[in-house]
């Protein structure tokens, strides 16, 4: 198992981590398998999606803002991120992605995203290649 640090920079965000995951494989040296990527917190997700148009990110963020927003009347946990764990539990919290000959297989326009939702953090996605 191998670690990846994500530091988000906003309180909602998608920062793609693709060409860190890539990066673990090659290091690995792994040919054929997959990639199995978690993380362990409650406030962030992870997620592939486009990775072409930035307007995709932003329209995602805009949805799931618009539908579960922050100070929302009758959320009682304290901490005021609720709308944090209902957006992790909505993306989840792990991905898994195939690999061949030493190269993920992701179409085209995927990436892989950390899905911040209570930022700006330092989170970590654990990765095991099988």
């Amino acid at each position: 198992m191998k670690t990846i640090s994500v530091k988000s920079s906003d309180r909602e965000q998608l920062v793609e981590i693709t060409s860190d995951v890539e990066s673990l494989l090659k290091d690995e040296g792994r040919v054929d398998g997959v990639c199995v990527l978690f993380t362990r917190h409650t406030t962030c997700g992870l997620t592939i999606n486009e990775n072409g148009d930035p307007d995709v990110k932003h329209d995602i963020l805009l949805f799931l803002r618009n539908t579960i927003p922050q100070y929302y009347e009758g959320f009682r946990h304290f901490e005021h991120n609720s709308d944090a764990h209902i957006k992790s539990s909505l993306m989840g919290s792990s991905v898994t992605v195939p690999f061949e000959n030493g190269k993920l297989l992701l179409g085209t326009w995927q990436g892989i995203y950390l899905c911040e939702f209570d930022g700006p953090r330092e989170r970590q996605v654990i990765a095991t290649f099988i």
